[in-house]
């Protein structure tokens, strides 16, 4: 499990941006991650994709890392910020787009 975690502190600090998601943000595999990319292609912000479908270890390893439960997952610069209904919610109130230097 540690290597998990190694393997996803090395990912979400790779990029200031990082969203683990189930697909791709071109081929989203549920409609939560589809949510969350297209609010962050909204936002006009360059960021990386972890397909955690294509990954077992890291689809469990990723709740535990963040305490959180769900799918997709936004971190950035390092920060874990939330869900698909938190990044929606803060990008409707504006909070989103400030966290993301846009």
């Amino acid at each position: 499990m540690n290597d998990v975690k190694e393997r996803i502190r090395k990912t979400v600090e790779s990029d200031d941006v990082v969203l683990f998601m189930k697909g791709s943000p071109d081929f989203p595999q549920c409609g939560f991650s589809g949510r969350a990319v297209q609010v962050l292609r909204s936002c006009n912000v360059q960021f990386s994709s972890y397909d955690v479908l294509a990954d077992e270890d890291v689809r469990q390893g990723i709740k535990e890392f963040s305490n959180w439960p769900t799918i997709p997952q936004l971190y950035v610069k390092g920060e874990f910020i939330g869900g698909s209904d938190i990044i929606l919610d803060m990008y409707e109130k504006g909070e989103l787009q400030k966290k993301l230097g846009a």
